[in-house]
């Protein structure tokens, strides 16, 4: 007796809409939990060459963590040419206050498959610095991913 595999097709995956609060979570953790959910491998229907994911709306993300010193040590390069020489450098400190939605979303990008497929999955990632998000009529429901972190 052999076995059947079962073939999912887009239209067999629903896809739901999530609200994750970044306030006090690690960045990485989150990230890594994020991606997963964008790339629906907690749904038992995963396959791996479609996009099976959910959307994921993260809000708080200016009030995101950072262990150790990586405000200070880390930091973040663009190569742009807008600038001489081409490379823009930018500390964690810096992006946590100017820039916090792109901090999450390239801290998501960076757990997310290269490519066609990869960018289709991030499109599903909405990011707000505040506690207000514009995806009410979506009806997400509110999910708690990492601990906070105890001070």
């Amino acid at each position: 007796m052999q076995r059947q595999t079962t073939i999912y097709k887009k239209i067999d995956v629903a896809k739901k809409w999530y609200v994750v609060d970044a306030a006090d979570k690690p960045l990485g953790r989150l990230a890594s939990e994020i991606a997963v959910i964008l790339m629906g491998k907690n749904k038992p229907q995963y396959t791996p060459n479609f996009d099976c994911g959910d959307f994921v709306i993260v809000v708080n993300c200016s009030k995101v963590y950072l262990s150790g010193n990586k405000l200070t040590g880390k930091n973040y390069y663009d190569n742009k040419s807008q600038t001489y020489g081409g490379l823009r450098v930018r500390s964690a400190k810096v992006m946590k206050e100017n820039y916090p939605t792109e901090m999450v979303r390239r801290a998501v990008w960076g757990m997310l498959p290269k490519g066609p497929l990869g960018k289709e999955m991030i499109k599903k990632l909405f990011v707000y610095a505040g506690s207000e998000h514009q995806k009410q009529d979506k009806k997400p429901i509110e999910i708690e991913l990492t601990k906070k972190r105890e001070k």
